[in-house]
């Protein structure tokens, strides 16, 4: 994660934070007399939301779990030659 201090931040506001959308890394602002925070995307941001939401539920975590065992012993669900065409249309 890039790091500046807040004083380089309010002078260079613009770049940096054009920086941080464009380049999806995090920019960390740090403060002398107070907490730090962070600057990143909007997308960025909602992307991790999403992450932290199917982490956080154990139900779709063991659904993946399931499906890594699944796949890793060959036994899944393998869609014929027509459903992948029908996919690769998408």
């Amino acid at each position: 994660m890039r790091q500046m201090s807040v004083n380089q931040f309010r002078g260079q506001l613009k770049s940096a934070v054009d920086d941080a959308v464009s380049s999806h890394e995090p920019l960390r602002v740090t403060r002398r007399g107070g907490a730090d925070f962070v600057v990143l995307g909007a997308s960025d941001w909602e992307r991790d939301q999403e992450t932290l939401h199917v982490l956080e539920n154990r139900s779709l975590m063991r659904q993946i779990a399931r499906s890594l065992e699944t796949h890793r012993a060959g036994a899944g669900y393998r869609p014929t030659p027509e459903e992948l065409d029908e996919i690769d249309r998408v």
